[in-house]
């Protein structure tokens, strides 16, 4: 069964991001009322449209705040709805901000933040993850960590963990040894970077929910991205790159969701236009260290 695609918020609920072209998307004064405007006129499209799946973050700015916002009861009990812990926005609603997030993932952070995501989106989600785990996080070697996560498990919540970096496997293949509490993961997996597929693999064969993230590359797997070797294999084929990008990662057999990143309702609705790929896309892979090093040097716009 092909992935359903979602709808991640990380672009919408805050003024800056590191997706190209984020401050040509936005409305012009990018003020916290643009920016919920914006957020609930996504949400409806999506809905509209049959998405029924949704993310957010504690480090999303007000994502968690605007999605709750547009929740009824009737929705909620259709949707599924992932949120994350352990980043904490500190940007004060600034795109120009010298640092936006802060990372802490301890036993304290996730007591101060799941109250929080309780109140912003009214009740528990079906899913939070701990927020982009690295291989060398303590959260994996952390007890009393480990066993607050459990008791949540225990309560109804499928915990997991979104990875980030280069050694995303790794992270992740540590993670599926522990005797619980995680049974979800998120990960970046693109046509430049496929590194965790493997990895993504094992995680599904193990029972475990699996979200694709950043798809389309923070956009560098978009028309913004300009003339690159992948738009012009696109445009041969008459198929947008962020279709044909979404396309590729709705195909991977290991995959239950793929999380469309839009700020805008013409990058939704082309998004959700994804194509599955005329033949092998191999030719565009580039070596993680590489791509994440592209990535770490994308500005916050």
């Amino acid at each position: 069964m092909a992935a359903s695609i979602g709808l991640g918020l990380a672009a919408l609920g805050r003024p800056g991001y590191i997706n190209l072209g984020h401050d040509e998307d936005l409305p012009a004064g990018r003020a916290i009322e643009d920016l919920r405007e914006r957020t609930h006129e996504l949400l409806e499209q999506a809905w509209q449209a049959g998405v029924r799946y949704f993310d957010a973050a504690r480090s999303y700015g007000l994502a968690e705040v605007f999605l709750g916002e547009w929740l009824t009861p009737e929705r909620r009990e259709q949707l599924t709805i992932g949120s994350k812990w352990g980043y904490t926005y500190v940007a004060d609603w600034r795109h120009d901000a010298e640092t936006h997030e802060v990372k802490d993932h301890s036993l304290a952070t996730f007591e101060r933040q799941w109250p929080e995501t309780l109140k912003a989106l009214g009740g528990p989600p079906d899913f939070y993850l701990v927020h982009s785990l690295t291989e060398d996080s303590p959260a994996l070697d952390d007890p009393k960590l480990l066993d607050r996560l459990r008791q949540l498990a225990d309560d109804g919540v499928r915990v997991g963990l979104s990875t980030s970096g280069p050694r995303q496997a790794e992270t992740l293949r540590k993670a599926l040894k522990l005797n619980g509490p995680f049974t979800a993961v998120q990960s970046t997996w693109n046509v430049l970077e496929t590194s965790a597929g493997a990895a993504l693999a094992e995680a599904h064969d193990a029972g475990w929910f699996v979200a694709v993230k950043e798809a389309v590359a923070n956009g560098r797997l978009t028309a913004k991205a300009g003339e690159t070797p992948f738009n012009e294999f696109a445009r041969q084929h008459g198929i947008t790159p962020d279709a044909l990008a979404i396309g590729a990662a709705v195909a991977q057999p290991w995959a239950d969701v793929v999380l469309s990143g839009a700020t805008t309702a013409e990058q939704l609705e082309s998004n959700l236009d994804a194509v599955t790929p005329p033949g092998p896309l191999v030719e565009f892979t580039q070596q993680p260290d590489e791509y994440w090093t592209e990535r770490s040097a994308l500005p916050w716009i």
